[in-house]
Parts: C-alpha cells; structure tokens; sequence
C-alpha cells in the first residue's frame, strides 16, 4: 500500500501545474501529514525532484534555463524586481544573501506569475520581518529560470537596472542532467 501510494502522490504532482499542499495530499490518501513528508523524503531519495514549497509540493521536470545573478537594490524595489522577471517569462526561484556569522543563507521565493509576486510581497510585509536582501545592503543573488535562452536574455535586459554584473559572470546551469 505505501509503495503505491507514494507512486500515486509522484504521479499526482507530475500532472500538476499548481502546488500540492500536504495537508491536501493526507487528507485524499487517508493518512497522516507526516507519512506525506516521509513519502516525499523517499521520493527525493530515489532520485525525483520534489521542490517543497511554501504553497506546496511541486515537480521539477528539469529541463529549463537557470541563471543565479547578482543584484542590488533596496526593498522598496522587491516588487519591481520580481514583476520585471515574472512578465518576460521567468520564475524567481530563491534569494541568497551573505551573512557575516551563517555564511550563505538561501530563503525560497518560487514565484512565476504577477499574482504570486503580489501574494509574496504582501506576506513579506504583513509578516513585519525584513527581506533577507536588507542584511546585505541590499546586495543579493537570485535563482532564476527560464524555458529557453532566448526568454532569459529578455528577463537579464529588464532587470539591467538592478544587476551588479552586466556580463557573463553569473554562474549558468541546465537544469538537465548532463545533457
């Protein structure tokens, strides 16, 4: 039964376009929230890419363009930044800043739509807290993916603004394996 369970739950998040909230996914295979995250840690164990997300469990089909590029602005430009992105094609899928004591801190944003852009700023701002950009005056790296070149060429020109390095410098990766 957990075998096929867990197969039912990567199969279901296969198909999905939307996160698959946990609690949806106890709810429809009569078991609890914690079986879902130990059926998921087996999923990433064996090799599939399950992105927990604040909104949910999503699969990473793995074959788009991402880009981390280095960026500095101050938080008043969040929203902008993001929306620039989102219109011409792009998810933002983290923020990295540096911290004098922790070293790399990575925060997820996963956003793709202007929707969620309004969603994540608004819960930035109601949270009272302040974007992890702010402990590196502002100076921060982004994830960013694209279905193809050409689309992230078109996100890298509307953020020209707010890159620290306007070459070639950002570290690239496929998310393919090995292609």
């Amino acid at each position: 039964m957990r075998m096929e369970r867990k197969y039912q739950i990567l199969e279901l998040l296969k198909k999905s376009k939307t996160p698959v909230k946990g609690k949806y996914l106890a709810e429809l295979f009569n078991v609890s929230r914690q079986i879902i995250v130990s059926d998921i840690a087996q999923l990433r164990e064996e090799g599939h890419r399950i992105v927990a997300t604040r909104d949910g469990y999503l699969y990473d089909e793995g074959n788009k363009v991402r880009r981390v590029v280095a960026v500095k602005h101050s938080s008043k430009d969040i929203y902008d930044e993001l929306r620039r992105i989102v219109e011409n094609g792009g998810k933002v899928l983290d923020v990295i800043v540096e911290h004098p004591v922790y070293g790399e801190i990575i925060g997820r944003i996963d956003v793709s739509t202007l929707d969620e852009v309004e969603k994540f700023v608004s819960l930035l701002a109601a949270s009272g807290t302040k974007p992890l950009s702010e402990i590196s005056n502002g100076v921060h790296l982004h994830t960013i993916e694209a279905p193809d070149e050409e689309t992230m060429e078109k996100i890298l020109k509307a953020i020209s603004k707010y890159r620290l390095s306007k070459g070639d410098t950002e570290k690239n990766e496929k998310t393919e394996d090995d292609e």
